[in-house]
């Protein structure tokens, strides 16, 4: 029995938590529990949930997943799915390395070589836009993802409505038409705002429009999709297969779980087959670090209904560290010609620079959320 002897937790820049769990046999592995703004409370999380894991069999994986999912009364959640990610990436990490095989092999083996990967750009004017866009044209993407505005008003003017256009515009005007831009409302749209501009996007050709409405109106979504010809995409918010469930009915056509929030590699898995069943595909969120990435990359290697990966490499808030410093060799993660080679070292196929975490965590960090109000004073969605 290859048994847990040791779980640790690590709050590292820019705004990540990871998680280190090790056996008695030596075998160490990590997953990434973060949950932005909400960290610290994950953390403590963690910690209760180890308690029902050590001395444990780390290779009985489903098992534990039940267990930690169900064995209280109040479930669910984001900060009880997310400390159940970071802890079931690790022990799918610690079963690869016992196997020796990459986890996606002990998923059924892979159903492609190479995954295309999309990069988040900024700017709230179109030349900004432009310019963003050619570094990551540049730096070899071939597909980027862009927010749609920023504060909007509940019913929004002509101006706000045209900047949408402009910046959406000014994308396709760099990308020309063998590369894709996705565009996401962040749930920053009232319902009525969404239906208004979707069909003005139209003409740009977007990969897919990303959180129309807020996951509390979720039973709104079937009324943007209604709206529109473009592919539309939800589910950084969402967090197992039954919140999944009544979007996918609605007819979305893009799934986006975020593997360090929805349940880890074991949850998102069966998401991704509930999707199949909905001729959804998997886009999995993902700006996050690089133990995300990596499992995120394991899921779609053996994900048939598996469409682009999100990543966060050289993005511009990433302050204080970068994706690729916590690994010792970065070289798995690099991009060849707008995509992610399949990872072939065990596990989770990256190698996380243990003394690199625990220097970082001795500084921590203290990430929140901004807190944005509309002109009058009131609340708006960020």
């Amino acid at each position: 029995m290859t048994t847990i002897a040791r779980i640790e937790t690590f709050l590292v820049a820019p705004r990540w938590l990871f998680v280190r769990v090790e056996t008695d046999s030596g075998i160490v592995g990590w997953g990434e529990a973060t949950c932005e703004g909400r960290s610290e409370t994950v953390r403590t999380a963690v910690d209760q949930l180890a308690e029902l894991l050590i001395g444990r069999d780390a290779l009985r994986i489903e098992d534990h997943w039940q267990v930690l999912t169900k064995s209280s009364f109040y479930r669910g959640g984001p900060i009880l799915a997310s400390a159940v990610a970071g802890l079931d990436q690790a022990l799918w990490d610690i079963a690869g390395k016992h196997f020796g095989a990459p986890v996606h092999q002990l998923l059924g083996g892979p159903v492609r070589d190479r995954i295309r990967v999309y990069g988040w750009v900024g700017g709230d004017e179109p030349g900004e836009v432009r310019d963003h866009i050619a570094a990551q044209v540049e730096a070899g993407l071939t597909a980027v993802k862009m927010n749609a505005s920023g504060r909007m008003s509940p019913v929004a003017s002509v101006a706000e409505l045209d900047g949408v256009v402009a910046r959406v515009a000014a994308a396709r005007e760099v990308l020309g038409a063998h590369r894709d831009v996705a565009v996401d409302f962040h749930g920053r749209f009232t319902l009525a705002n969404a239906r208004r501009v979707a069909p003005l996007l139209e003409p740009y050709r977007p990969l897919f429009l990303e959180e129309p409405v807020v996951p509390e109106n979720s039973h709104l979504i079937g009324e943007f999709v209604r709206s529109t010809t473009t592919p539309v995409s939800t589910g950084e918010r969402l967090y197992s297969r039954q919140e999944f469930l009544p979007v996918l009915q609605a007819g979305i056509a893009v799934a986006q779980p975020d593997l360090a929030h929805a349940g880890g590699i074991t949850e998102v898995r069966k998401i991704a087959t509930l999707a199949e069943v909905y001729d959804v595909q998997l886009a999995p969120h993902c700006p996050l670090g690089p133990i995300a990435l990596a499992a995120c990359l394991q899921v779609g290697f053996a994900t048939p209904n598996y469409l682009i990966q999100e990543q966060s490499i050289g993005i511009h808030y990433n302050s204080g560290a970068e994706v690729l410093d916590y690994c010792l060799d970065k070289t798995p993660l690099t991009f060849v010609d707008g995509h992610i080679e399949r990872l072939t070292a065990p596990g989770l196929g990256i190698e996380v620079d243990d003394q690199a975490v625990r220097s970082a965590d001795k500084k921590g960090h203290a990430w929140r959320s901004p807190t944005w109000r509309h002109p009058d004073g009131s609340y708006a969605e960020w």
